[in-house]
């Protein structure tokens, strides 16, 4: 947690946001956690992703409406070829708040603070950028909550109608093989609109073709913020934490007794557990109990975040253990962050081929194992960025430093975003194929 030095102004900025609005509502929280019980029993799948970090100098509609694009090219690719439903979740409008391994960062013999996430502290390495400022809190509010109302007018007010679906390629993409696949799916669309019209039922005027129910998530790392905006409902007297619908714990904070599991097992906000390759099986049977006691579908998400390289061994421990107690969760794959690596031009960066290396054994343990490879969790972007090597684009360690933007991790950009997202579909739709159960997962990942 930050050092603030200034504890009457933190006190101050936690009262302002305990007496404003929530960002998100009870009504949507519940919602949410329903269709995530439908994956959790295999009849859909989870679909999360976003920036590594929000800003505060990159805010603006151009950059959100990308990413929010982006992500329905994904999701349309999904449900299409995989005839799966899909719970679209973005890592937007509140991902402001970052863990670092270490709380000092030292550059030609001058050390300060790390730095923590725009919601903290400034990215620029000065004494005063790097001090940790409590007002920063409320302009990430207010940030949130306009992220928030461009989001819901994207999805409800006709820019995801799936008339619309051949403009969503970006332009980025127009000249790329990526972006030739999915102008032919946009076209096979279009044409199954226009069969159904021709067969008397007007699609144009169905809610689920119109529009899109679209959730936040971000991870509840810094706790005076989070406890600030959780609201007790008057209805069924549960706490919601208002910041964002999904909340997640990261690998580094996720002990036992520490105080992140603490706090969010008291909010019923569907929550995410990130497991990294130390993760051992009866600690996570415990954050089960936890986390979710009464074994509860569509609670809790277990992101795996192993690395391509030790997935295969540290992973299938894990999954049998939860399989054997029938606790009813979501695994979800993150082949982000094992797979970071610092490139020989200085940058962190991660491959792309290690990405969908993690991406196709997550898939083919789950397979093994009779469990239902059920989300993806990926840091991304709608910007032609060059922060991850590889891809269709060819990205190089020299091509890096091209359009290298982000303020923390490497992000995939539009063109890998939607590559991986036709490699998913088909191993989504081989997987549908192979249990012929529409589906439905084994029974022995069912909740008691």
């Amino acid at each position: 947690m930050p050092d603030y030095a200034d504890s009457r102004t933190l006190a101050e900025v936690e009262e302002r946001l305990a007496r404003s609005l929530p960002l998100v509502f009870t009504g949507e929280i519940r919602t949410l956690r329903q269709q995530l019980a439908e994956v959790a029993a295999g009849r859909a799948f989870l679909l999360q992703g976003g920036d590594c970090a929000e800003s505060f100098a990159d805010f603006n509609e151009g950059t959100i409406t990308d990413t929010f694009r982006v992500l329905l090219q994904m999701a349309v690719t999904l449900t299409f070829a995989a005839a799966c439903p899909i719970v679209k979740v973005g890592r937007m409008a509140g991902q402001f708040a970052k863990p670092r391994s270490a709380p000092t960062e030292t550059r030609n013999g001058l050390t300060l603070p790390s730095y923590r996430g725009d919601i903290v502290n400034d990215l620029e390495f000065t004494a005063e950028a790097r001090s940790p400022d409590p007002r920063r809190q409320l302009r990430a509010y207010s940030q949130s909550a306009a992220t928030l109302n461009l989001l819901r007018a994207l999805a409800q007010g006709g820019f995801a109608d799936l008339h619309q679906v051949q403009q969503w390629n970006l332009d980025m993409l127009r000249a790329s093989p990526q972006g030739a696949r999915y102008r032919d799916l946009a076209d096979r669309i279009g044409e199954t609109l226009d069969f159904i019209h021709a067969c008397g039922l007007d699609a144009a005027v169905a809610p689920q073709v119109q529009q899109v129910q679209f959730y936040t998530s971000h991870e509840a790392l810094l706790l005076g913020y989070e406890q600030a905006l959780t609201r007790r409902d008057p209805a069924t007297g549960n706490w919601y934490d208002g910041s964002a619908h999904f909340l997640w714990i990261g690998e580094r904070t996720r002990q036992l007794d520490g105080a992140h599991v603490d706090f969010l097992r008291g909010v019923v906000n569907p929550i995410g557990l990130k497991l990294g390759p130390t993760a051992d099986p009866d600690t996570l049977l415990r954050l089960l109990d936890v986390l979710n006691p009464d074994h509860q579908p569509g609670r809790l998400t277990l992101i795996s975040r192993m690395g391509a390289d030790q997935v295969e061994t540290a992973l299938p421990p894990l999954i049998r253990a939860v399989q054997r107690e029938g606790r009813p969760v979501i695994w979800s794959c993150d082949p982000m962050h094992g797979n970071t690596i610092d490139s020989g031009t200085g940058y962190k960066t991660r491959p792309f081929s290690r990405i969908l290396d993690e991406v196709r054994r997550f898939f083919a343990i789950h397979h093994a194992e009779g469990s239902y490879p059920g989300g993806m969790h990926l840091e991304l972007t709608g910007q032609d960025v060059t922060e991850c090597l590889g891809g269709a684009q060819a990205i190089t360690e020299q091509g890096l430093a091209d359009r290298y933007h982000t303020r923390c991790d490497p992000r995939l950009n539009a063109s890998q975003s939607l590559e991986l997202a036709f490699l998913i579909a088909e191993m989504l739709k081989e997987w549908r194929r192979e249990i012929g159960l529409a589906g439905t997962v084994p029974a022995t990942n069912n909740a008691p």
